[in-house]
């Protein structure tokens, strides 16, 4: 995957991702919403201070906004994906059509810690999500979505009624919830000025919004204060720039916008507990321990790896 790798047409889009080595870290910046199912190998999904593991058979969900990603091949074979990509105003039209068409009774009851406040859901697929994604990965072999938004537009609907007409969990409740045009495009307008030196009363204006409005709006979408959101997802760039790059601190606070080297220091050691360059030394030894334990476990004999 590249880091922007988000196809801007205005139809959902269906594709498939297949990488061959591991290639690190990856930032992505998602213009719209996405829905992904590991094929083959595994994949991470970096949330703060905490990776996430994404394996085979497993559905997420990706919302607008940053992320950052590690995708993994399996003992010499290509990590796989697909990934659907759609809009607010796609998945409104879609729910709508289910619900006047098929009489579907679409509500979202479902709340809980581990979906709230975050902007990625993972789940174990049933055997129904297996299946669909079966046969698309099948369809796009054959090159049945090629220029045909017909088809892609019915996949996208037998997707979303296979997720929403299950049992209240968090990927329906993530996806039900962002129907709201209005939120999604308050949101887009906040990730887009995460690294950008700008005030909080010019991004008020940039929202159309009073100051006082804005705060409460925003406290509502991203549960803590606009000063403390920005500097936390400056920190979380940060983050992994220190362990997936080269950069030096000062270049890595520079382009995290932070005013000087010495603040990135201080607001870092008080949000992980360690500068940055401990943070990066400390992971440089864990990432060598992983990759040898890993080189031993694809080199090892199959009869002793079922053991």
């Amino acid at each position: 995957m590249n880091s922007n790798y988000l196809p801007l047409q205005q139809h959902p889009n269906i594709v498939k991702y297949s990488q061959p080595f591991r290639n690190g870290i990856q930032s992505h910046n998602l213009q719209r919403l996405a829905i992904g199912y590991v094929l083959r190998g595994k994949k991470y999904i970096y949330d703060g201070d905490v990776r996430r593991e994404v394996v085979r058979g497993n559905v997420f969900y990706l919302s607008t906004g940053n992320h950052y990603t590690e995708d993994v091949p399996e003992s010499g074979r290509s990590f796989e994906q697909i990934i659907f990509y759609y809009s607010p105003e796609q998945l409104g039209n879609i729910l709508s059509h289910l619900s006047l068409t098929y009489k579907m009774n679409i509500v979202n009851d479902h709340s809980c810690d581990n979906c709230r406040n975050r902007n990625h859901v993972i789940c174990q697929a049933s055997n129904s999500v297996r299946n669909f994604f079966s046969t698309v990965n099948q369809y796009i072999r054959d090159e049945f979505f090629t220029n045909d938004q017909t088809a892609e537009s019915i996949k996208m609907t037998e997707l979303l009624y296979l997720l929403v007409s299950q049992s209240d969990c968090c990927i329906k409740s993530k996806i039900l919830s962002n129907i709201d045009t209005n939120k999604e495009n308050f949101e887009q307008t906040i990730y887009k000025h995460i690294f950008k030196d700008i005030s909080i009363d010019e991004l008020a204006r940039e929202c159309n919004r009073s100051l006082t409005s804005f705060k409460k709006e925003f406290k509502k979408h991203f549960y803590e204060p606009p000063h403390k959101w920005f500097i936390r997802q400056r920190l979380m760039h940060s983050r992994l720039l220190l362990i997936s790059t080269g950069k030096s601190i000062s270049e890595i606070g520079l382009e995290c916008n932070f005013p000087n080297t010495s603040h990135f220091i201080k607001l870092f050691k008080k949000e992980y507990g360690v500068t940055p360059a401990g943070y990066r030394h400390r992971n440089s030894i864990a990432a060598a321990a992983e990759r040898i334990r890993e080189s031993f476990v694809e080199s090892r004999p199959e009869s002793m790896a079922e053991a």
